[in-house]
């Protein structure tokens, strides 16, 4: 069983939440002891997605939130990517009226944004380098973590503007559709990597509330 660094991909983007019909309670994730706020999360049946990578057959393939072609109706044109915290889901806008939906885990209380970013880089098993406020709050963090399926950055990030933040992948998928991260917008890696093909260097991504 994986120990440290699954503790690390919960720094990211991490919480458990449990299918239960009363609110379920966020979960530290070095600790994984509840804290005191719960956060009421409704977690659907698993359903199998493709194969996200011939590279490592190990990555965790399955969402508890199906990839699906929706109804747009929104104010921004194809190719742009809109974020709703609120709702824990990702618009890539196709145009003639549709987009694709995505789950995503995002910002924790205290750490929720909005704004608009665009892509500046993109990156295939990116390597993971803990910002200095992280550190500052987690100072037992490695300093450097090399890509691959343990990073707790997945398979494919995106990285948004200058700010710290990026739309990437994870190892636990089970925690996507939940509210954890340090701002980072978080995917499976079956979905970011659908993304990653999609999105170009420059795509505006809107952050909404």
């Amino acid at each position: 069983m994986r120990r440290f660094v699954p503790a690390l991909a919960g720094l990211v983007c991490a919480v458990t939440a449990w299918a239960a019909p009363a609110a379920a309670y966020e979960i530290d994730p070095l600790t994984r002891q509840p804290l005191d706020q719960p956060l009421a999360v409704t977690v659907r049946s698993a359903a199998p997605a493709a194969a996200a990578d011939p590279l490592d057959a190990s990555v965790p393939k399955l969402s508890p939130i199906p990839r699906e072609t929706v109804a747009y109706s929104g104010p921004y044109g194809a190719g742009t990517i809109v974020v709703s915290t609120a709702e824990r889901r990702l618009y890539y806008v196709l145009g003639n009226g549709q987009a694709l939906r995505y789950g995503v885990g995002v910002g924790r209380p205290g750490f929720a944004w909005n704004g608009v970013q665009s892509i500046s880089m993109k990156r295939e098993w990116p390597d993971w380098r803990p910002p200095a406020q992280m550190i500052r709050r987690r100072p037992d963090l490695p300093r450097y973590m090399k890509g691959g399926p343990e990073n707790p950055l997945g398979a494919r990030a995106m990285y948004l503007g200058g700010s710290l933040y990026r739309i990437h992948g994870s190892n636990e998928p089970e925690t996507i559709g939940t509210a954890v991260s340090s701002g980072c917008i978080r995917m499976t890696n079956d979905d970011v990597m659908d993304l990653y093909t999609r999105a170009k260097v420059g795509t505006k991504v809107i952050v909404q509330r």
